[in-house]
């Protein structure tokens, strides 16, 4: 089976279409896939439920998808970088289900493994357990959550062989390995494709029986979302130590 396509556009035709859920790999713009999230705005598919731990960036990442308005609603963990979402959010134009990071994490890796709810005591007696099903284990109480499983996921991968099998970059793992599990369809963006077996079976981060696609983008522009750097500060050297 060729898993293999030319071009990010190739790699999403047939599986995209309006009012879908999707879940995209990255966190902040870390390990993000640039080139199909630009294939994904160029499809025009809308009222798109986005599972993603941030949101983008105003003009970068899911923020291209926030301008051309083409998310409905987004499951996230933090949205604070994104001024395009802070004012749609506020008109009532965006939905968001805010999940804790931890929480978010488990149910795209429980949809991945088949398990429909887990129970944690992460977010009882706050808004985040409002109309969730709680339940009492050894005297505490937890709150049930229902794992993800969005019909597409778009991920970012360091290497890949041509089987699939997925090596990813440091932090750059991050939600990646989660999303691609979860997803009933995945398609994988990397920076380099080797022939399969040439990755060593223990270097291996993610097996290839959960890729469906896979398109090389050899040069990712890998935007920081904050750069900050120390100030040098010239300091004078002390004169009684310079007359020794």
């Amino acid at each position: 089976m060729n898993k293999l396509y030319p071009t990010a556009s190739d790699a999403l035709a047939g599986i995209i279409h309006d009012g879908q859920m999707l879940a995209v790999g990255g966190f902040g713009l870390c390990g993000i896939p640039e080139a199909l999230i630009d294939a994904l705005r160029d499809t025009g598919a809308k009222d798109l439920t986005v599972i993603s731990n941030n949101a983008g960036v105003d003009g970068f990442g899911l923020g291209k998808l926030l301008e051309s308005r083409q998310i409905a609603k987004m499951i996230s963990s933090y949205v604070g970088e994104n001024k395009e979402f802070e004012r749609q959010f506020l008109a009532g134009e965006l939905q968001l289900e805010f999940t804790p990071q931890g929480t978010l994490a488990e149910k795209l890796r429980a949809g991945g493994a088949g398990i429909p709810a887990f129970f944690t005591k992460t977010g009882v007696g706050t808004l985040v357990a409002e109309g969730k099903e709680t339940r009492e284990f050894d005297g505490s109480v937890y709150v049930m959550e229902r794992s993800l499983v969005p019909e597409v996921s778009l991920v970012k991968a360091h290497t890949a062989d041509a089987s699939g099998n997925l090596v990813f970059r440091r932090t750059a793992r991050n939600f990646n390995p989660a999303a691609a599990m979860a997803g009933k369809i995945t398609v994988v963006e990397v920076e380099h494709l080797v022939p399969t077996g040439a990755i060593d079976p223990d270097d291996v981060h993610l097996p290839g029986i959960y890729v469906h696609r896979i398109v090389v983008n050899e040069r990712p522009e890998k935007r920081i979302e904050k750069r900050t750097i120390t100030e040098r500060v010239e300091t004078q050297p002390n004169r009684e130590q310079g007359q020794r």
